[in-house]
């Protein structure tokens, strides 16, 4: 019999040894955001920037202090940049504005699609030269309709992709020879040859192929290994892909189903920041996920690269 008990024991810590604990993300804040998107870490200042689109605000958290400045921008908010001033540019459903981020007040620079009403500005990030890439997307969910743009610090806008139906993510490598880009109904992660010097990019292809069983890719980052972390709407995760490979690496699991941008943050650039939604969550979801359109956090033991900057000094 205690043969018996020991054989059982033994083989029971056998199993919890072999068998993979699962990697999920932790609340950082309990935002209950409708559309929490833009992760960016501005790491002058030590804090995580996001926003919430249908609320119209722009945040900043400090994980020092625990505490999360809201500014209201009066527009659907897609995302945010830091500038080399100090300040931000936020891009609006209305176009694009410099955005003082003391007074709140803010000065529209480009709106590249006032004759399309029924779009507004998405996610977007800079570029290693500090250009302004965001893109579009229909609020009525047309296809097709929207696209991406090059904002330059001299204030001239440049279409860069047309045809997108719901611009997402968008990241450089640290060589600054390519540029990877999501156009999220398409389920993939485009690769793009980019000019560092004039900003152009070229010869697109497939990167990555995302499983529609495990959501649609979202916002993404890119780690130091220029690895793509890709945050899945509908799919409670962010997934890690090798883009030269296109194999899936790792996988962060999220106690929300839609997943939205994710970012490397903190001193050392090595947690993973994780916004989500309340959005299109059915009520059997936000009972299952209550933290739902929270800010979440994991660190995966690898690090991130930092923010490039909108070069507004020249």
């Amino acid at each position: 019999m205690k043969k018996s008990l020991l054989f059982f024991a033994v083989t029971c810590l056998l199993l919890s040894c072999s068998t993979p604990k699962t990697k999920q993300a932790e609340l950082v804040l309990d935002t209950q955001s409708t559309l929490g998107e833009g992760a960016l870490w501005n790491y002058r200042t030590g804090e995580l920037m996001w926003v919430d689109i249908k609320k119209e605000i722009l945040n900043s958290y400090n994980p020092e202090t625990g505490y999360n400045k809201e500014m209201f921008t009066g527009q659907m908010i897609g995302t945010v940049v830091p500038t080399e001033s100090g300040n931000a540019l936020v891009a609006l459903q209305q176009g694009i504005y410099y955005f003082d981020v003391q007074t709140g007040s803010k000065k529209q620079l480009a709106a590249p699609e006032a004759d399309l009403p029924d779009n507004r500005f998405n996610d977007g990030k800079c570029d290693p030269s500090g250009r302004f890439w965001a893109g579009t997307i229909s609020t009525k969910g047309e296809m097709e309709v929207a696209a991406l743009y090059r904002f330059d610090p001299d204030t001239t806008i440049h279409k860069m992709v047309d045809k997108v139906s719901i611009s997402n993510g968008i990241v450089w490598t640290k060589d600054k020879t390519k540029m990877y880009y999501i156009d999220t109904p398409t389920q993939k992660v485009m690769a793009y040859d980019y000019d560092d010097a004039t900003g152009e990019i070229s010869n697109p292809e497939v990167a990555v192929n995302v499983p529609r069983e495990m959501g649609s890719p979202d916002g993404m980052t890119i780690d130091e290994n220029d690895n793509l972390w890709v945050a899945l709407w509908g799919g409670s995760a962010v997934g890690c892909w090798d883009p030269l490979s296109g194999e899936l690496i790792d996988k962060i699991e999220v106690p929300a189903k839609n997943i939205t941008s994710c970012a490397f943050g903190d001193e050392d650039l090595g947690t993973l920041y994780i916004t989500s939604a309340r959005e299109a969550t059915s009520d059997e979801d936000l009972a299952k996920y209550p933290h739902a359109g929270g800010i979440f956090e994991y660190r995966p033991g690898v690090k991130g690269v930092q923010t490039f900057y909108f070069n507004d000094v020249n």
